[in-house]
């Protein structure tokens, strides 16, 4: 990340910049109120979050029809997404959450708490976690019998 802010520095591309800077302060200010460094799936977990909002900051300004802010959120938007890795298909989450179902024993929708907890550290950063959990009650109400 630092190669990247010296490259967004040097080519003057301002939009990257801020991003990068952004990342590496929420990234800092999460280590500070954790007291301790931050490992691989907790930064992409960050990045997710910060994709999450840019996303949803997105939908507001489409409501409001504030074209402007929703090319800036947009353009933010594709930079963070380039520090996540590929996103996860529905089937490929749908396949892990059997896994996970399986690994823990659930019976039903009681169990969700138990898969969720197993389930999320393994797909953090890689799948939203709403639609993790759309998966897994799905699986959950299915299962039972």
């Amino acid at each position: 990340m630092i190669s990247d802010l010296k490259e967004a520095m040097r080519s003057g591309d301002k939009t990257r910049l801020s991003v990068i800077r952004m990342i590496r302060a929420r990234l800092q200010n999460a280590e500070i109120a954790q007291q301790k460094k931050l490992d691989d799936p907790d930064i992409l977990g960050l990045i997710a979050k910060e994709a999450k909002e840019h996303r949803e900051s997105i939908e507001e300004f489409k409501k409001g029809n504030r074209n402007d802010l929703i090319d800036k959120e947009e353009a933010e938007l594709s930079i963070l997404l380039e520090y996540l890795p590929q996103q996860l298909s529905r089937d490929e989450v749908v396949s892990a959450a059997r896994q996970a179902i399986e690994e823990v024993g659930a019976q039903g929708p009681g169990d969700k708490g138990k898969v969720m907890q197993k389930l999320m550290p393994q797909l953090k950063g890689k799948a939203e976690g709403r639609d993790i959990n759309e998966v897994v009650t799905e699986l959950l109400s299915g299962s039972t019998g």
